[in-house]
């Protein structure tokens, strides 16, 4: 019974201490390791880094094998931790003023060893770091030496350098921002405006900060390298994603490539101190597409979750970065303040001194030392002696006074200097006047305070990272068609492992697949080696959601003896895998004729009839233009109740659908059919865009919306074939102004316009508009005189000319300025919108019309025929 009441204690007893010694642990992986503080920005371990350099600074380089041993003293972990933890800083290029092999960030290279680099405090650290004035201590973990509990840090530091780091049961995540980009702010919230930060990567590249959520746990971020092409074969990365390095990201690359999502020829890596990775493509490889397809199957494009979890006082909270700087900022002005009256306390104390000393010596009163036989009598004698001249100063005379009084050397007291002595309390007046002011106008000096720190350290910190808004990327419209299709139509297989059976296209394998059936019958299925949709296939192909330029035109019998209808329409949305009866349910339903055209074409087809007694033409012509678009659902007009012997294609046709409008947002510079950023036009057929940049290179291009246009351009709007493009360009060989018109060719090529290669001439005008005026100011002459304003009109200077001419010369005079007026653009005509196939409602389809029916007309008689087939 006493060994079971001790087993019973015992097991209580380690329950307890479990769970204490948890909490404990927990507690200290959180407050003393992973979660830095918010007052001064760092986690325990960088803090006594720098502590320990201010310790060891002399303003000569230290080995950091020195510092990392001296840290020791402060951080109980091992020399490996500690020099990880002091490398990372020194590679933000903020805090460390570093010298050797610090590793590079671009290549993910590791530092060379702690006894073979070196390190010492930077100008900025030194200036806004430390204080022993106004820091808190407490005693190092073996009792032996004091540590700072915060740094005192005047500057949002935490923020300029980001955090990461995963504690019990919490992490956090904070990104690094501009060291401008945070003063501005700090300044801005001082004198109580808005203000919004956002994150700045020392590797570059471009973010989108749409999604930030001002740092909140729950926000997002994108960050994407930068891709520039280099030619129609080679795409280059300059410039990095947060987190990742060229290592990372060859790999990524390289991985994609094998799993069939990209397709490249070869990947180098040039990088040293500037990011270069080159990508050679093969020759089949759009370099737009291959760029999104970068971005959404590689390491080029990554998602970041902020998490700013920080620590206050003594316990982990979750901010978002707008209430860190604020409480930074406010933490800087509660430091000056105390700075200010540390130093006005300082101050005080040596006008007080001065003014005693000047009292003592003045009034001789030195000479009540003599004597006096004990050091009490002395004291006492001198305090009755000072009374009567200390009325005016700031206190009373205190014992430890009348002893530094004592202490004066005899020859200072013999060579005193009234007038220095009147001045140097003069000053001393000033300095505390000055003090005095600041701290009556705290919000002001903590603005010029942060305006010197930017004048001082601020230079070659402009922002590296571009902040745009990122276009969604379709993966099926980007993914590299890596697998053969192919079609058993009687059997009814499809798939990429039917190698015995017919070749259709190649896809992807995130692609959709649509397929037709004889009996009507449609269904769409993902990219599998071998799947089975019914017998009798009538079309395979490639399916995109949303897609409604792509157009099905069919004739079909409902039911096994019925009438015949024809129909149009397009496959917008549709659920994997489920069978749709596009003919009819009727037991007995057959396609006679099928056909899918990818820009909405309508041909005119030949209905031969079997032979009837009741109709004098067996033939009839079936032209799909006169038909409406309609939903997957609707029965369709009818052709004939007589029986149909065959259809056959007549005339090839032509697109049906409206022009489609095409803008183009500049924020992400993509095209778009939304009606986000500017208007191009209307589009249709081979309609091309028109781009020219300062070098005097046009290109041609589809208004495909996957086009990508991240250059500078001077012009980019539709092309119209016949219009001429003027150009006046500055000649730097001849030092003369050129005038030319010219048109383009229709060809894919870059087409050059720009005759004068020399690395002055430039393009002063280039545009497509008629009727453009230059009105030219002439600079002065050698005499001082300025010619008179001219202006011409461009059209009538020059006709049109070759594209490779050099044109007319345009003015001799040396020139002030040239100011081309525009006329107003003339506006296309407005054209109707796309069908919506979507919109339909197939009930509204239940009684089908004749052939001669077009669009919302009045449906006829369903037992009716066409005149011409009646006997």
């Amino acid at each position: 019974m006493e060994e079971n009441n001790y087993q019973e204690e015992s097991l209580k007893k380690v329950s307890g201490l479990y769970k204490d010694w948890f909490l404990d642990y927990a507690s200290y992986v959180i407050l003393d390791r992973a979660i830095p503080s918010v007052f001064d920005g760092f986690k325990p371990v960088q803090r006594r880094i720098l502590h320990s350099m201010r310790e060891l600074e002399d303003g000569r380089y230290n080995k950091v094998a020195n510092i990392v041993g001296n840290t020791m003293k402060y951080h109980p972990h091992g020399d490996a931790s500690i020099t990880d933890a002091m490398v990372q800083i020194g590679q933000k290029e903020l805090l460390i003023d570093t010298q050797g092999n610090w590793g590079n960030i671009f290549t993910g290279d590791s530092a060379a060893a702690a006894r073979y680099i070196e390190a010492r405090l930077t100008p900025f650290a030194l200036e806004v770091v430390f204080n022993p004035k106004t820091t808190d201590w407490v005693k190092s973990y073996d009792g032996r030496n004091n540590e700072p509990v915060d740094l005192p840090v005047k500057f949002p530091m935490l923020l300029a350098q980001g955090a990461e780091g995963i504690g019990v049961g919490l992490s956090t995540k904070i990104m690094p921002h501009n060291f401008n980009e945070l003063i501005n702010a700090s300044i801005a919230h001082l004198k109580g405006k808005k203000f919004d930060i956002f994150p700045d990567f020392l590797t570059g590249g471009m973010l989108d900060v749409s999604n930030y959520n001002d740092g909140h746990r729950g926000g997002k971020l994108r960050a994407r390298a930068r891709i520039i092409q280099k030619d129609k074969n080679t795409l280059c990365i300059t410039e990095l994603p947060f987190s990742k390095n060229t290592g990372d990201l060859i790999d990524s690359i390289i991985k994609a490539n094998e799993r069939g999502k990209i397709k490249i020829k070869k990947i180098e890596d040039n990088t040293s101190d500037k990011v270069e990775i080159i990508i050679h493509l093969t020759n089949d490889v759009s370099p737009d597409k291959m760029i999104d397809a970068l971005y959404a199957f590689t390491d080029c494009e990554v998602a970041i979750s902020p998490n700013a979890c920080v620590i206050v006082g003594d316990k982990p909270m979750f901010l978002s970065v707008s209430e860190i700087l604020r409480r930074n900022t406010d933490h800087t002005v509660s430091l000056l303040k105390l700075e200010l009256e540390i130093e006005l306390g300082e101050l005080e104390e040596k006008w007080h001194f001065a003014s005693l000393e000047k009292i003592f010596i003045e009034n001789e009163i030195y000479q009540e030392i003599k004597n006096r036989t004990s050091k009490e009598e002395v004291y006492a004698a001198i305090d009755k002696a000072l009374k009567p001249f200390t009325k005016h100063l700031m206190r009373a005379v205190t014992t430890e006074d009348i002893i530094r009084l004592t202490e004066l050397p005899f020859m200072r007291i013999s060579r005193y200097d009234q007038d220095k002595a009147l001045e140097n309390i003069a000053s001393l007046e000033g300095k505390i006047e000055q003090v005095k002011h600041h701290l009556a106008n705290l919000v002001t000096y903590a603005i010029d305070y942060f305006l010197n720190i930017q004048k001082k350290f601020g230079k070659n910190k402009e922002r590296r990272t571009e902040l745009r808004v990122f276009d969604t990327i379709d993966a099926t419209k980007v993914a590299v068609a890596n697998e053969k299709f192919y079609v058993n139509w009687e059997e009814g297989f499809i798939g990429t492992s039917l190698k015995k059976d017919e070749y259709v296209f190649d896809c992807s394998d995130i692609d959709d697949i649509i397929t037709f059936r004889k009996d009507g019958g449609m269904q769409v299925t993902k990219v599998e080696s071998k799947t089975f949709v019914g017998k009798n296939i009538l079309h395979v192909g490639i399916w995109k959601k949303n897609d409604k330029r792509t157009v099905y035109n069919m004739i079909y019998r409902e039911g096994k003896e019925g009438p015949y209808y024809m129909k149009r329409f397009a496959v917008t949305g549709v659920i994997r895998a489920n069978d749709y009866k596009l003919a009819s349910d009727k037991r007995g339903s057959e396609v006679l004729y099928f056909s899918a055209n990818p820009n909405g074409e309508a041909e005119v087809v030949s209905v031969l009839l079997k032979p009837n007694a009741r109709i004098r033409k067996n033939r009839i012509e079936v032209d799909f233009s006169e038909l409406a678009i309609k939903g997957r659902d609707s029965r369709g007009n009818l052709v004939t109740k007589y029986a149909v012997k065959k259809v056959d294609l007549k005339e090839e046709g032509v697109s049906t659908l409206a022009p489609r409008k095409i803008w183009f947002d500049e924020s992400v510079r993509r095209l778009n059919a939304d009606g986000r950023g500017t208007l191009l036009g209307s589009f249709k057929g081979e309609d091309k865009i028109l781009t020219i940049n300062t070098q005097g290179e046009a290109k041609l291009v589809s208004f495909d919306l996957s086009n990508r246009f991240d250059d500078e351009y001077l012009i980019l709007e539709k092309w119209k074939p016949e219009q001429a493009v003027t150009c006046i360009y500055f000649d730097g060989e001849k030092a003369i102004y050129f005038i030319k018109r010219f048109l383009f060719e229709n060809t894919p090529s870059v087409q050059t316009f720009m005759p004068s290669e020399h690395p002055k001439s430039f393009i002063e005008f280039v545009g497509t508009n008629d009727g453009c005026i230059a009105e030219i100011n002439f600079a002065k002459d050698k005499t001082g005189k300025e010619k008179e304003a001219e202006s011409i009109n461009l059209d009538e200077f020059i006709t049109v000319k070759g594209i490779k001419a050099m044109g007319n010369q345009f003015i001799k005079d040396k020139v002030k300025n040239i100011n081309i007026i525009i006329p107003e653009p003339v506006e296309e005509p407005e054209v109707e919108e796309e069908f919506d196939a979507n919109a339909v409602n197939s009930a509204e389809f239940d009684e089908g019309g004749t052939i001669g029916d077009l669009f919302d007309e009045p449906e006829g008689d369903q037992d009716s025929e066409p005149e011409n087939n009646e006997e």
